[in-house]
């Protein structure tokens, strides 16, 4: 069974939720997302115009002024509740992880220790 559209996001999704807390436009958007990843994540105008056109037509954003060819959007209430839930699931996989490679009374980045 296919899963559900948007029941994880990809890193170019959640980032573009993300900054569309406040209103932006496209070359915005592409700017903070490469400025909050440090660069690591780089949206092109191709992904980015398709992403916002998906994220529109299934409400999780809306467009929210235009001027020209110019338009800015901004989360709805929907986007905002699935970022949030985005975020929560991410934060379940890092306890898992912690849980899995950080044995009990050890602290984070310590090994095991080693034997004489």
């Amino acid at each position: 069974m296919p899963r559900e559209k948007f029941q994880t996001l990809t890193e170019p999704m959640f980032y573009t939720l993300l900054c569309l807390r406040a209103p932006a436009y496209g070359a915005e958007i592409m700017e903070q997302v490469s400025r909050l990843t440090g660069g690591a994540v780089r949206l092109g105008p191709g992904t980015l115009y398709h992403l916002l056109e998906e994220f529109c037509a299934v409400g999780l954003i809306t467009e929210s002024d235009a001027l020209g060819r110019r338009r800015t959007y901004r989360l709805t209430p929907k986007g905002e509740a699935l970022l949030q839930n985005e975020y929560a699931r991410l934060c379940r996989l890092a306890e898992d992880y912690r849980r899995v490679f950080q044995p009990r009374g050890s602290a984070p980045g310590q090994d095991k220790e080693e034997e004489p």
